[in-house]
């Protein structure tokens, strides 16, 4: 598989097979995606990679908080800005209906976008999590240099026949995985990412979202 191949086979994976991932890979896949290009080379991403019992707590802990109606914890980081300009939040709101219509559920049916929304604590069936940390004292220059290594991370898992879904969620949940990971304070979660097997049968595995043409984002000078 080379490079084009990757990026256009990847895409967001919400159903996730019971299949175990070997430690030795995913070890591996943070290995070579440590390549990832950073500012000054300082290399900002902390990452706790979480299998096992460990996981589950984190997902009953999180399944629990849903089910007894608790709210949510207040996002450390802004995670989209209020209001997020019509642009964005347009595409922001096709996704999700895409999403809701391919499974059924209407506009109406409020507590079935709960409970959809609730598979995110169960990281979709995912046996492999890994959590992105920066440290608090680093800036949106080394948000960035996160962004390009878990990048890495998703390109090389296609490479490895794995699938993934990078989930913004766990910004919202971030006490539930420090208390799991006992991360240090200086460190702050910035998300979560859901590793494992595509179950090839799950229907909401068939959602690929939309991409703008190169001429809607890009302006060419000469």
């Amino acid at each position: 598989m080379n490079v084009s191949q990757a990026l256009l086979q990847r895409k967001t994976v919400r159903a996730f097979t019971n299949k175990p991932v070997e430690p030795a890979l995913i070890k591996s896949i943070l290995q070579r995606a440590s390549r990832a290009p950073s500012n000054g080379n300082i290399q900002p991403w902390k990452i706790y990679a979480v299998t096992g019992s460990t996981l589950e707590q984190i997902k009953q802990e999180a399944v629990s908080r849903h089910e007894s109606g608790l709210p949510p914890d207040e996002p450390e980081y802004t995670v989209y800005p209020m209001p997020l300009p019509a642009e964005y939040n347009q595409r922001r709101k096709a996704i999700g209906e895409d999403l809701y219509n391919l499974l059924g559920v209407t506009r109406e049916d409020k507590a079935g976008r709960q409970r959809q929304f609730a598979e995110n604590g169960r990281m979709f069936g995912a046996p492999v999590a890994l959590f992105a940390y920066v440290d608090r004292q680093l800036s949106l220059g080394q948000w960035m240099d996160l962004g390009m290594f878990l990048q890495s991370v998703m390109l090389l898992c296609e490479e490895e026949g794995l699938a993934s879904c990078a989930q913004g969620y766990w910004s919202f949940f971030h006490t539930i995985v420090n208390k799991a990971t006992k991360a240090p304070d200086e460190l702050m979660l910035a998300c979560g990412l859901a590793i494992g097997y595509e179950d090839k049968e799950a229907k909401i595995n068939s959602l690929v979202a939309t991409r703008l043409a190169v001429d809607g984002f890009t302006t060419f000078l000469d």
